[in-house]
């Protein structure tokens, strides 16, 4: 027997057969002032994969040659703000980053998602995951975890899936 799609069904196949071919993917940063996580989608931008943790002084040139194999339309950076909701110390370091990221890639969209208790976070799903002590102390781990949390972060709220 076959059952007829919902109106929403109908609009999520049109948009997904019109996009098809031309998405890029997201990619989640997690900067920080030695190492820097990287996440990034699939190609349909639905799950949400650690990429690796680089040297901040070498988090550019990755992403350069990433993007050259790989099409990126977004980079989703990680906003740390404060308790209070205003912005942390070390945005005096991030936004020099953002000017240099969005000068270095003039035509991919730069989204800040709040990254408060991604380490937390991060240390939690390690924890949960059966990881052994020595291998939750790796902060390069840690960090890609963090940019992973980052971007599902985004992913949930831009398709409004947990509300």
């Amino acid at each position: 027997m076959c059952q007829s799609l919902n109106f929403i069904q109908i609009i999520f196949f049109r948009t997904f057969a019109e996009n098809l071919g031309n998405m890029g993917r997201v990619m989640a940063i997690d900067y920080g002032t030695k190492r820097t996580g990287l996440a990034v989608t699939d190609p349909m931008r639905i799950i949400a994969n650690g990429l690796d943790t680089v040297p901040t002084h070498e988090v550019i040139d990755f992403l350069e040659k990433y993007v050259a194999r790989e099409p990126v339309d977004i980079f989703v950076l990680g906003l740390p703000t404060q308790m209070n909701g205003e912005e942390s110390e070390t945005m005096k370091q991030i936004k020099p980053f953002a000017h240099k990221l969005q000068k270095k890639f003039p035509t991919i969209e730069l989204i800040y998602v709040d990254e408060r208790f991604t380490s937390a976070l991060a240390h939690q799903a390690m924890l949960t995951g059966g990881l052994k002590k020595k291998d939750r102390q790796n902060k390069a781990l840690v960090d890609k975890i963090s940019a992973t949390i980052i971007l599902q972060s985004y992913l949930e709220n831009k398709f409004n899936i947990l509300k």
